[in-house]
């Protein structure tokens, strides 16, 4: 007698599995990752506070009454340029107008913080070969995504949450700073939804990056259209076409509308929903859309065209951004000396950007000291790469030709250094054009921004070498050169403001910049900085020569 064994049964497809399917291990992951991130999350929850928080505090110091700080700022607030960056003010109240930039700029950086902590947890560990290690024990296929969007989403809460208690205890409406609150909220959980879905569509992690910051490109410049409409252009509405936009609209100190975070919570898990049916979707290892086939034969020679070539979206990107800047600023200075028009504001000004020369060249002094902290991000961001190329293995790959370690460290240092000053000229060049047009003298504006932008250069190089520093002797801590730069921004820009004792405000290298265009420039600060900046940088490489790859 034949016995016919059934087929059998296929396995069901990965959109039938039950709702817990994959997660064994979510929460070893998690602790692993907030163990790994225990210093980043923190840090940068604590400086994005502050910079709410000691703002709000100088603006109340500045001004004595609701109507002096009505009459300075009227005026100012309503230019579109102002409006494109910052957003519209809530109110003229002086809570409203205290927090004006710490508004969208603020939720912007809560982004930034999302994105880093979701990317480095998904398509970072799963590029560096770890996640498949991992998946090899128990741990379930979804795990690390969750234990990523779980500490994305713990970051933003912490974040806002600090910022709403220290807004409250320096003296801000409490309702107003719940409602920025909610404007942080629905800006930094959308970005974490966002990056959870990039980390799924590429195969690598400068992709995810592509995917996530462009995105925040196109969502900022979205909202910024809509935001510098007429009131009765169509063009409006593209406001709410927008996260960005959406956290704006919530108005805080204004009209306070709380019901915006139902927008930005639905949006927050249905991209964490499409983000795990995209990872059910494709292998590990991979993204789903295809990987662009490469050349048969690459044109790169040499470890510093390989640096170049890696980084090449990073500075075109932030190329960009400083040209975007520029078109800001110089489309406002036109405007400054008509609505600076109050001692205090001249004062703050003054305290901020130096007490040299016209009030367009303390605005230009002032704004170009905070594209210098700019400038300090990206040359840290190309550091702390090393330390990703190093993490992911790439190094020693790269290490068994001929290349050498310093040498290839340097590259990046040169490429550091060279990117910097390439960025603050753009920007600067391009302010200089908008506004010698306006005053008709271009030629000697746009020389008189660039020579005041190459003057911050110093110390941009000593944030610089802080992260060459940790890189080199200790690499498990080179996330703690950003809570260096959030600590040198606080300080450099708010310290006098604050009347922070003098020796700790010198901590910063920020606060010994000339105060260019329209000061003196003295030498003396700059070659100082220039020296401490070659010294800590060359203990640095000095570590990075003697230690073991991959050790600590």
């Amino acid at each position: 007698m034949t016995t016919v064994t059934a087929p059998a049964r296929p396995p069901a497809p990965p959109s039938t599995l039950r709702a817990g399917a994959g997660l064994t291990g979510t929460m070893a992951l998690l602790r692993l990752a907030s163990r790994r991130d225990r210093v980043l999350v923190p840090a940068s929850a604590f400086g994005l506070a502050a910079f709410v928080a000691l703002s709000a505090k100088a603006t109340f110091d500045l001004f004595p009454d609701l109507k002096t700080a009505q009459a300075s700022m009227a005026s100012t607030l309503a230019n579109p340029a102002l409006v494109a960056m910052y957003g519209p003010i809530s109110s003229l109240g002086i809570d409203s107008i205290a927090t004006f930039k710490s508004v969208l700029l603020g939720a912007v950086f809560l982004a930034l913080l999302a994105y880093v902590v979701v990317r480095r947890h998904t398509r970072t560990e799963e590029e560096a070969g770890r996640l498949e290690l991992l998946g090899a024990g128990v741990v379930g296929r979804r795990a690390a995504l969750t234990a990523a969007v779980l500490l994305g989403t713990f970051a933003v809460l912490l974040t806002v949450v600090l910022m709403v208690v220290w807004a409250i205890a320096v003296g801000l409406d409490p309702a107003g700073s719940v409602a920025l609150g909610v404007t942080w909220l629905v800006i930094g959980l959308s970005w974490v939804g966002v990056t959870a879905v990039a980390a799924q569509l590429t195969s690598s992690t400068r992709g995810t990056a592509g995917w996530s910051l462009g995105a925040l490109a196109v969502a900022f410049l979205v909202r910024a259209v809509g935001d510098t409409a007429a009131a009765d252009s169509p063009a409006r509405f593209l406001s709410w076409a927008s996260p960005l936009g959406w956290g704006v609209k919530v108005s805080p100190f204004g009209e306070n509308r709380y019901w915006v975070l139902a927008l930005g919570v639905l949006l927050y898990a249905g991209l964490v929903v499409v983000a795990f049916a995209l990872l059910d979707r494709r292998d590990l290892g991979a993204g789903v859309l295809p990987s662009r086939a490469g050349h048969e034969r690459s044109a790169i020679a040499s470890p510093v065209a390989l640096t170049v070539r890696l980084a090449r979206p990073t500075l075109i990107g932030w190329v960009a951004a400083y040209v975007v800047l520029g078109l800001v600023l110089g489309s406002i200075a036109g405007s400054v000396e008509s609505f600076v028009n109050s001692p205090q504001i001249a004062d703050m000004l003054k305290a901020m950007g130096g007490a040299a020369g016209s009030v367009t060249d303390l605005f230009f002094s002032t704004e170009l000291h905070f594209a210098a902290v700019g400038a300090a991000a990206l040359a840290i961001a190309l550091i702390t790469r090393m330390h990703t190329e190093e993490t992911t293995g790439h190094l020693e790959a790269l290490l068994a030709t001929p290349v050498r370690r310093v040498a290839w460290a340097l590259g990046h240092v040169g490429l550091a250094v060279l990117a910097t000053a390439v960025v603050m000229l753009v920007g600067a060049t391009v302010a200089g054009l908008l506004h010698g047009a306006d005053v008709g003298d271009i030629g000697g504006t746009v020389g008189r921004l660039a020579g005041a932008a190459l003057s911050t250069l110093p110390a941009v190089w000593v944030a610089m070498a802080v992260a060459l520093l940790l890189y080199g002797a200790l690499p498990r801590f080179t996330g703690l050169a950003w809570a260096a730069l959030i600590l040198f921004l606080l300080l450099g820009e708010f310290g006098d403001l604050l009347d922070l004792p003098g020796w700790l405000v010198d901590l910063s290298p920020f606060t010994h910049l000339p105060a260019m265009p329209g000061g003196v420039l003295e030498w003396a600060p700059l070659v100082g900085l220039t020296v401490v900046a070659v010294a800590v940088g060359a203990a640095g490489l000095a570590a990075l020569r003697r230690r073991d790859l991959g050790i600590g």
